[in-house]
């Protein structure tokens, strides 16, 4: 099956999300050609996402700055835990502060719609990259390269495709890559509103019994956006709530640390779930973003979690540039990304776990494990740093430890 033009190999991309939009265009920087295949990026989402430093580094080699500015993104330069729930046993709050190991701000938090459109915009400034805007109807992955038909008729054969799908993504199907996926009883309230006091840079995530409440600032200071997550049928009774009252109803969840709140037209109610394959990559198609992992919105790792599988991917990729989809390059793959992706969402979905168990022992193992990290200032340091990136925080924890030694 041919898969190269011109001596180079094809790869083709699957999925206009972010994660695909940061492929394309970290791939065709590889030295590999790039088809990407998807419609255009939905301007509807009223989502937003928190970049840690890493992840905005990598958009501006991109070619995002401008899109990353103060304009449109707000530095999140404090991040706090306050137990919000009821039970018998609660956990002190705890203030992770950037100027805390040396940092101006952990990253910035940018609404979808605006990144969306920003990707998008630097796919079609590069003359690199084929974007056919249309999904891909029909996989055939085989030994030396991989065959997807478009819906428009277009046939496209690369050595490599990558799957950036998203949750329930077909080019995973075709792989053979079994999925072990729960359906979460929670739902996500997303919105935006307006408040009374300056948010000072800071996100505060609220742990509640039905999950986390996350206020995650936006730009001009006095405008936040909310992922409060919720029991089913509590997140559809709010989610048609008059303004006016839900208004109220989240002024009291956030316990009017803000003053008074106003939301704004837009909410969105999201089903949540985990996902996790057992493998990364196979048949010539590698998996990154929301194909590789899903999780629910805790901590903040999701998308920073689907820009470091197209890292390690352009890594692997210059890395056998002549075949990227061989059996060593992808073996090589799923190794790089096995242990940061087993990590971050065993560890998400731990927390998450225990703030729906009523079990003492759950609530006590929470309650210590904050009450440690609100005390011992290099703890919260090693938490701080690998939250931003994977093993940053033992780099800076192992030569304090060498020095007591």
């Amino acid at each position: 099956m041919a898969s190269e033009e011109n001596g180079r190999a094809t790869i083709l991309v699957a999925g206009t999300g972010p994660a695909g939009l940061s492929a394309a265009l970290a791939l065709a920087g590889a030295g590999v050609r790039t088809v990407l295949a998807g419609p255009p990026p939905s301007t509807s989402d009223k989502r937003t996402t928190a970049l840690m430093r890493p992840a905005v580094a990598f958009l501006e080699r991109l070619g995002l700055g401008r899109a990353l500015g103060p304009d449109a993104a707000a530095p999140l330069a404090t991040m706090r835990i306050v137990d919000a729930t009821a039970r018998l046993i609660r956990s002190p709050a705890v203030t992770f502060r950037a100027a805390e190991i040396g940092e101006d701000y952990f990253g910035v938090n940018i609404p979808n719609a605006v990144l969306n459109a920003a990707l998008a915009d630097a796919v079609r400034a590069r003359g690199d990259i084929v974007w056919h805007e249309t999904m891909v109807e029909e996989w055939r992955p085989e030994a030396n390269g991989v065959e997807a038909r478009l819906a428009d008729g277009t046939v496209v054969r690369a050595a490599l495709a990558v799957a950036a799908d998203g949750r329930n993504s077909p080019a995973r199907k075709a792989a053979g890559i079994s999925v072990t996926t729960h359906r979460l009883p929670q739902r996500a309230l997303v919105l935006n509103f307006a408040h009374q006091r300056h948010h000072d840079f800071t996100s505060t995530e609220f742990h509640t019994e039905s999950g986390p409440c996350t206020q995650v600032p936006l730009p001009g200071g006095f405008r936040s956006s909310l992922v409060w997550v919720l029991r089913p049928r509590q997140a559809e009774e709010l989610s048609v709530l008059d303004d006016d009252v839900l208004s109220k109803r989240l002024e009291a969840r956030i316990q009017s640390f803000l003053g008074k709140v106003t939301v704004e037209p837009g909410r969105q109610v999201y089903p949540l779930s985990s996902a996790l394959p057992a493998r990364f990559a196979a048949r010539r198609i590698a998996l990154v973003g929301e194909a590789a992992h899903v999780f629910p919105p805790i901590t903040a790792q999701g998308l920073n979690l689907g820009l470091r599988d197209v890292m390690d991917l352009a890594k692997v990729i210059r890395a056998h540039v002549q075949d990227p989809g061989s059996p060593a390059a992808l073996l090589r793959y799923d190794m790089r990304r096995r242990p940061d992706i087993l990590a971050r969402s065993s560890a998400v979905n731990l927390v998450n776990a225990s703030l729906l168990s009523g079990l003492l022992p759950a609530q006590l193992a929470r309650s210590t494990g904050l009450a440690l990290l609100s005390s011992l200032p290099f703890l919260r340091g090693f938490f701080m740093r690998e939250g931003m990136q994977p093993g940053s925080g033992f780099a800076a924890l192992l030569p304090t430890v060498a020095r007591r030694g």
